[in-house]
């Protein structure tokens, strides 16, 4: 099945889909930092432009898209669809309309859900609805479903046009979380100089010094005070983890505390090793990594996507 992607952001559902067999062909993201990431790491059409000014779309038997979320997270302003990245949902509704794929994959904050009481996640079902889709949706946490160790909560909202297909699909069951902190951040390897915290490079270093103090876990430097994660798995990654006393994933390593590098970041997301950052600055590969999202955990998605199809075709034969 040839797929399009929209809200790419650096193609994290797209390496999902992939990964799960599917043929990506198209894609769309406005972020040309992002875009950056996106073109190092995947061969497929990459048209960087707003959403609402494209017009050479191809025909597609699927629409994948994690439309913007800061909108409806209850980290940024809970504006919703009063938001502009909240109204794009409904330029997307309008190519979903015009090329009516089989299969529509989406992807946001849990907090969609419950935005706006529920009236938010109810135009979303009722727009695929009305379009001719069997719309389903569950929340999954990263750590609990796709063995990824950040407790990360997401909403994933899958359409089907076919009624036989949407009956033989279910979202993934738990599986047990065998992956370790420990497994991508290397206590005891010493990282660029940038990284580390000390009294010269942050004025809050007393307060970090002091509420670091544990090896092995994961702490939020929140700008008033440091969190300690004792639940031994990554805290959520913020798009804004990078600019400052935000949200800062701090580790306490044989080489002093220092924040979690990019490529850590990103394979907290559960992106592999050699997939590829270019030489742009780390605030944006921070903001890249917090809006991606966890490539096992829609691989898995995916895959029954797949066996919902796959079953659905065979009961035609």
């Amino acid at each position: 099945m040839n797929i399009a992607g929209f809200f790419a952001g650096v193609g994290g559902i797209e390496l999902g889909f992939k990964n799960a067999g599917f043929n990506i062909i198209y894609a769309n993201e406005i972020d040309k930092n992002a875009a950056l990431t996106y073109v190092y790491n995947h061969k497929h059409k990459l048209v960087v432009e707003d959403i609402a000014k494209l017009n050479d779309i191809p025909n597609i038997d699927m629409i994948v898209a994690g439309f913007p979320c800061q909108a409806f997270s209850i980290a940024g302003y809970q504006k919703g669809f009063n938001d502009e990245r909240g109204n794009v949902f409904f330029t997307l509704a309008k190519i979903i309309k015009d090329k009516k794929p089989s299969v529509v994959f989406l992807e946001n904050v849990k907090n969609l859900k419950s935005h706006d009481s529920g009236k938010t996640y109810e135009t979303i079902f009722s727009t695929l609805n009305n379009m001719g889709y069997y719309v389903t949706s569950s929340v999954l946490n990263a750590c609990e479903y796709a063995n990824t160790p950040q407790n990360r909560e997401r909403i994933y909202i899958v359409g089907f046009l076919n009624k036989t297909a949407f009956d033989n699909f279910s979202f993934p069951s738990k599986e047990k979380l065998n992956k370790k902190i420990s497994d991508i951040v290397d206590f005891d390897k010493k990282v660029d100089d940038k990284y580390y915290y000390s009294d010269k490079n942050c004025k809050n270093y007393e307060m970090v010094k002091n509420g670091v103090i544990n090896r092995d876990t994961i702490y939020q430097y929140r700008r008033i005070y440091i969190r300690e994660n004792k639940n031994n798995l990554c805290p959520t990654l913020t798009a804004n983890m990078g600019t400052g006393g935000h949200n800062v994933p701090l580790v306490l390593t044989k080489y002093g505390i220092r924040k979690l590098t990019p490529k850590e970041c990103f394979m907290f997301q559960g992106f592999p090793k050699d997939f590829k950052l270019p030489n742009i600055a780390d605030s944006h590969l921070y903001k890249q990594a917090g809006n991606s999202v966890v490539v096992p955990m829609i691989e898995k998605i995916a895959q029954n996507i797949k066996l919902a199809i796959y079953s659905n075709n065979k009961e035609k034969l």
